[in-house]
């Protein structure tokens, strides 16, 4: 598996960066806010027309055709190469609404993990599973569930989260994969002009306007690839993970190892960086210049690192804050050393001061300080000239130690 930052697999902007997009997006708005009442109001009519049918393939015809009336266009590659003895399909997760594509396509019940349960999660399509006390009982139901003769094959994302189908694929989940002993891997590609597909805080209803508004959201099927079944003595993790390299390949994308717990993080670290930064503004001659939000946290992190392994006892958010001002390895570690250096000077002169106030007793006291230097200057000059001789002998032994680390060549 490859490795690739994590900020982009995700889009936290809901329009585009180029300027011609953004003032494309400005015409077509008027626009686009008359197509999202209008969908509004038609899709309530689909949702009561897929009430009042029954399950088949003139309902899903019906409905699909209603559906391309509300931006959503689904298109199939190979559909014969579907398996209809398969219990259990496999498919990357792009949006809040792929369960219900691909049941446009293929009758397949998908089970709501999380979230809201009754009436909202019959809508959504959803699955109600009752016995979801522990991830065990959850398990058990739905093995239960795909013995069982006469029911519709199961559709599972074992990403557990969305992405913006562009760069790579979550680390998939082993538990679907413990499910049965064969899957049909499903292959989805979404494209939307203008806007994004989703962004990772956006509700699922805030992401349906977003459909509604935006001229048409094309979901591709490119592949139902051929069932792959579990070899003897595989588990069920590197079974997840053949899965997910097939799925990659077949899309063009990175099988990555960052899972729906990394994707949480990263969106706790965006929440906490984003309005810093948008409170940060420069001004200019007729206003302000808001500072850009894309600032490169991989490429601080990577610099980070390098710091903390030049010195490993100062703690990383302080070596991270500073590189945010610098932007420089070697001026983040020089500041780091002065400060050091600082502290140890002044605990040095307290110490001595209280040493000469409170005589012998309070002296033996005193916490004990061991300065760099031979002997504690007694006049203001010598003590400088030795910090100045400390702080030079601390910064090259750590610029010869940064360069032993990472080979580099001391005539630079």
């Amino acid at each position: 598996m490859e490795t690739r930052g994590i900020e982009d697999m995700f889009d936290f902007r809901r329009f585009p960066k180029q300027a011609a997009l953004l003032l494309l997006l400005l015409i077509y708005s008027p626009v686009g806010i008359c197509l999202m009442l209008i969908r509004i109001f038609v899709g309530l009519h689909v949702f009561l027309i897929s009430c009042a049918l029954p399950e088949g393939f003139i309902r899903r015809f019906i409905v699909r055709i209603m559906c391309s009336v509300l931006g959503l266009h689904v298109r199939q590659k190979n559909p014969r190469s579907r398996d209809k003895n398969t219990k259990l399909y496999i498919c990357n997760h792009v949006t809040e609404f792929d369960h219900n594509v691909i049941n446009l396509l293929t009758p397949c019940n998908t089970p709501q993990l999380e979230g809201s349960t009754g009436f909202v999660c019959w809508a959504r399509g959803f699955m109600e599973i009752h016995s979801t006390a522990s991830q065990a009982a959850m398990k058990e139901c739905l093995q239960r569930y795909c013995c069982t003769d006469g029911t519709a094959p199961l559709l599972l994302f074992p990403e557990e989260g969305t992405t913006n189908g562009r760069v790579g694929l979550l680390k998939f989940s082993s538990w679907p994969f413990s499910l049965t002993e064969s899957i049909q891997p499903v292959a989805l590609r979404v494209t939307r002009p203008l806007i994004s597909l989703n962004t990772p805080e956006s509700s699922w209803l805030m992401e349906l306007f977003w459909t509604f508004f935006a001229p048409c959201t094309v979901y591709h099927v490119r592949y139902w690839l051929p069932p792959v079944s579990r070899q003897e003595g595989e588990s069920s993790q590197e079974f997840a993970n053949k899965v997910q390299e097939l799925l990659a390949v077949e899309l063009g994308l990175i099988s990555t190892k960052m899972t729906k717990a990394d994707k949480a993080e990263h969106i706790k670290r965006q929440r906490h960086s984003v309005p810093q930064r948008a409170a940060s503004v420069t001004p200019v001659r007729l206003g302000f210049k808001v500072q850009s939000l894309t600032t490169d946290d991989h490429r601080l992190a990577k610099m980070a690192t390098q710091v903390k392994d030049v010195l490993p006892h100062v703690p990383l958010n302080v070596i991270t804050k500073d590189l945010a001002k610098t932007n420089c390895i070697d001026t983040t570690i020089t500041n780091l050393l002065e400060i050091k250096e600082d502290t140890q000077l002044e605990a040095a002169e307290i110490a001595t001061s209280g040493a000469s106030k409170g005589g012998s007793h309070s002296s033996a006291s005193a916490p004990t300080i061991k300065p760099a230097a031979k002997s504690f200057g007694k006049t203001p000059v010598d003590r400088h000239l030795s910090f100045q001789e400390r702080k030079e002998a601390m910064y090259n032994f750590a610029r010869r130690r940064y360069i032993e680390k990472h080979g580099l060549d001391q005539d630079d």
